[in-house]
């Protein structure tokens, strides 16, 4: 077939290239995987059959029913910034490539922002800045990311203690499904929402064309502020008292003693041209192979060093806002800080930190250039279960590779810990299987800790395989998904979810909390779905505890019906009330959602039965959000759009596809 001849005269205007380089070039995003395996000189891909530049949602719901036709595969394609594999194209894939597709524009009335799916991040933002706004999802990526991506992978951003991540911001999404039909779908809490079904797909449900974002006024003032723990684990401890006494840091950031020390010596090349002999270098590469050939030495050396030759645990604070606000803000989180223990260490480290935000973007490429290899893994976890999350991950990666740690999105329920990590071997195949055996330790790890398999990076092919361990039945939930929006299987097959010959897992690995548990330390409560509210609230009232929620019913009847008056998502984005839940199906299965802080493993799942009208499932038992009784509110953020908006003929058609595929 010529696929360009016949692609031109479906699509005609759209720029179209079978090219080499092209088709080089989108065969893969940054997945680390795929770069030891070139490296090996053995790349583990194919080049698709064309890469295309549509413009409109019209054309990518064309290029659908061409694919479709022809018996084609689609793979959206942003700006190829992913790290886990979420790009893997078959000589029979067309890319498409969405930067074309970058257009906003501006709505004061929310304010929101209406924009295209390729708009990059960072100009994006310095445009949305120069209006007197800004988007607030600052992902360390946005030199090299777009809106598409964010919305995709579900992803976080370094100021995500003010704003949350990308799922509190998309107020709508313009999809184009896999049969071709473009969808508007908007966010409400009143009835069916299908945008948490679109955040986190990764390219598996439709396309996405458009989004509108909410946007905030630009921070007139900054506070710093930065402290020493004596460890990690004060430090976190900082952190919860912090998010739970209603303060929302815009950056809170805390670095285990390794990571501190690394940050200490600064993380970005001075620009001074560097003298000295070329066999030094290569001295200092030998010797920095040598030591991560023998990772378990070397981090049992370290681990010892922590507290003492390396010092404490190192936290970052930026607050922003108003400057009365954001200066009196820090002000509290300073006397928390000092309160459990912390030494000041002024604002100079925050400021830095601040000023170097996005270097750690290209810390990648030096390490494989000394022949070894080196990736991250960001997991999340309740309060209660941080300690034995991050003990857990950190022995399983340190029998493999040397790993440091920091911890960079808390919330009042838990945090995530984002772990670095860096090794090599005598071979490249011998790297590869090293890297493979580290990774498959820490999923097992951080699964039977009870923790997520992604915070903010998602699953691509890298976490699949292990993905049926979280959730259990919510796999098999997550194929019918797919093929209700796409039966012909057209989007990235292959992508998210394990094979289809891999063994079923039926439950979650580590169960989630029982009914009547009360987590004081996350601030979680656990309720069957029969409970009256008032029984709820009369139990937690007996503890110092309150739900905040008014009326009575059932728990399970109020989540059906979207959870009425609870606080509103949009005026404290870092909040959630319900954490997690186990669910029945109508065919008897249990869909099981541990609870978490947030996750990025797929498709947010609660859309199934929040606000759902149990048209999908039936809450057996929830986890819920708490307050301690008195404590100060968070300080709210103003969004002036509809909350509830009506579902469209197209939104209905879209959603009886769910419950029909669903149930």
């Amino acid at each position: 077939m010529d696929v360009t001849r016949a692609l031109e005269s479906a699509l005609p205007g759209v720029t179209v290239s079978t090219s080499s380089p092209d088709r080089v070039a989108y065969s893969r995003d940054l997945w680390p995987r795929r770069l030891l395996d070139a490296r090996a000189g053995r790349p583990a891909v194919s080049p698709p059959l064309a890469v295309v530049w549509p413009t409109t949602a019209e054309e990518l719901a064309a290029l659908a029913r061409f694919a479709r036709d022809e018996g084609l595969n689609l793979v959206p394609f942003g700006a190829g910034s992913g790290v886990c594999g979420g790009v893997d194209p078959s000589p029979k894939t067309i890319v498409v490539d969405v930067k074309k597709m970058r257009d906003f524009r501006i709505d004061p009335a929310g304010p929101t922002l209406d924009v295209g799916a390729g708009a990059m991040g960072i100009t994006l933002e310095e445009d949305v800045q120069r209006a007197g706004y800004t988007i607030g999802h600052f992902p360390s990526s946005i030199l090299c990311s777009t809106v598409g991506g964010w919305i995709a992978a579900r992803g976080a951003g370094q100021c995500s203690g003010k704003y949350g991540k990308i799922e509190d911001m998309v107020v709508s999404v313009d999809c184009v499904l896999g049969t071709g039909d473009v969808v508007t779908l908007k966010r409400r809490f009143d009835g069916p929402s299908m945008v948490p079904l679109v955040v986190g797909s990764e390219g598996t449900l439709c396309t996405i064309a458009r989004a509108t974002l909410r946007l905030h006024p630009a921070p007139a003032a900054r506070a710093y502020a930065a402290f020493s723990f004596p460890d990690t684990e004060s430090g976190w401890d900082a952190f919860r008292q912090m998010f739970q006494a209603g303060l929302r840091p815009a950056v809170s950031r805390l670095y285990d003693p390794i990571d501190s020390a690394i940050m200490k010596s600064g993380s970005v090349k001075s620009g001074k041209k560097r003298h000295g002999p070329k066999t030094a270098s290569r001295a200092v590469s030998r010797l920095a192979r040598g030591l991560l050939a023998v990772p378990r030495a070397l981090n049992a050396v370290i681990q010892a060093a922590e507290g003492n030759l390396l010092g404490g645990a190192t936290m970052v604070l930026v607050f922003e806002g108003t400057s009365e606000e954001a200066h009196a803000d820090c002000e509290r989180a300073s006397r928390i800080a000092l309160g459990v223990g912390a030494r000041s260490l002024g604002e100079g480290p925050a400021r830095k930190w601040f000023a170097h935000r996005y270097s750690v973007s290209y810390r990648q490429a030096p390490v494989f250039r000394l022949g070894a290899f080196s990736d991250t893994m960001e997991v999340a976890a309740p309060w209660s279960k941080l300690s034995g999350l991050y003990d857990a991950v950190r022995e399983a990666l340190g029998e493999h590779v040397l790993v440091m740690a920091h911890l960079s999105h808390a919330y009042p329920d838990g945090c995530s810990i984002y772990f670095t990590f860096s090794g090599t071997a005598g071979s490249d195949a011998a790297a590869i299987a090293k890297y493979e055996a580290a990774w498959r330790s820490a999923m097992t790890a951080a699964i039977a800790a009870g923790g997520t398999l992604s915070h903010h990076h998602g699953v691509g092919r890298s976490k699949a395989p292990r993905l049926g361990d979280e959730l259990g039945h919510g796999v098999e939930l997550v194929r019918r998904l797919m093929r209700a929006w796409d039966p012909h299987g057209l989007m990235n097959p292959g992508n998210l979810t394990p094979r289809a010959d891999a063994p079923a897992c039926e439950t979650s690995a580590a169960p989630p909390f029982l009914p009547g548990t009360i987590d004081e330390h996350s601030l979680l409560a656990t309720f069957s779905g029969d409970t009256r509210l008032g029984a709820a609230e009369a139990t937690l009232n007996a503890r110092g505890l309150t739900l905040g929620t008014p009326g009575e019913g059932t728990v399970a009847a109020w989540i059906a019906a979207g959870m009425p008056g609870a606080a509103s998502p949009w005026a404290d984005p870092v909040a959630q009330t319900l954490s997690g839940f186990v669910a029945t199906l109508p065919a008897g299965r249990q869909l099981v959602v541990r609870p978490a802080p947030r996750r990025a493993v797929g498709p947010d799942l609660s859309a199934l039965v929040l606000g759902a009208r149990e048209r999908i499932a039936r809450i057996d038992h929830a986890t819920l959000a708490v307050q301690r009784r008195g404590a100060p509110a968070a300080r709210t953020l103003p969004f002036g759009g509809e909350p509830n908006p009506p579902m469209t003929d197209a939104e209905r058609a879209a959603w009886e596809r769910i419950v029909s595929a669903a149930t």
